[in-house]
């Protein structure tokens, strides 16, 4: 992906939680261009927030964020992501239990895949955490925009 400058942009999908507070920590990173809050994994078509909250649409709530590798490299999200959960807990991020919650990265070609396998077994081989990671690691498929209220939201209030 370029733009008007000819610069090469990445796209990352990642679900830790609740994607609110996911976006407020990427946002804020170097090489971060944009960032949007949606829902994906599922085969729901167009969902809003009261269908994904139900945790029968199959979606997990998510970020995609567009990056600058130049500024920011894939294995550099990743290494943010394992910090921004606990991966080992399945369905569930705090409070928030259910599907919609899960841990996943969801990639976008085979160089991703690679990385976000990898980048796993790093993470388990850190013993961070006393079990292993339950983090999903699926091909990108559609991703349906949250609602404008759920966008930057941290920032918004």
């Amino acid at each position: 992906m370029t733009n008007d400058n000819n610069k090469i942009f990445s796209k990352a999908t990642l679900a830790a939680g609740r994607f609110w507070l996911v976006q407020s920590v990427l946002e804020g990173k170097k090489g971060i261009i944009d960032s949007v809050t949606g829902y994906t994994g599922g085969d729901f078509e167009n969902p809003t927030h009261e269908d994904v909250s139900t945790g029968k649409t199959g979606h997990a709530e998510a970020v995609q964020v567009l990056f600058d590798p130049a500024q920011i490299s894939y294995r550099e999200l990743l290494e943010i992501f394992w910090l921004l959960h606990d991966p080992t807990s399945p369905n569930r991020q705090g409070k928030d239990t259910g599907p919609q919650y899960r841990s996943a990265i969801f990639f976008h070609g085979e160089n991703q895949r690679k990385e976000a396998k990898l980048s796993k077994q790093r993470f388990n081989d850190s013993l961070v955490f006393d079990g292993k990671a339950v983090t999903e690691i699926k091909p990108a498929g559609t991703f349906y925009r949250a609602e404008e209220h759920h966008q930057h939201y941290v920032r918004k209030n």
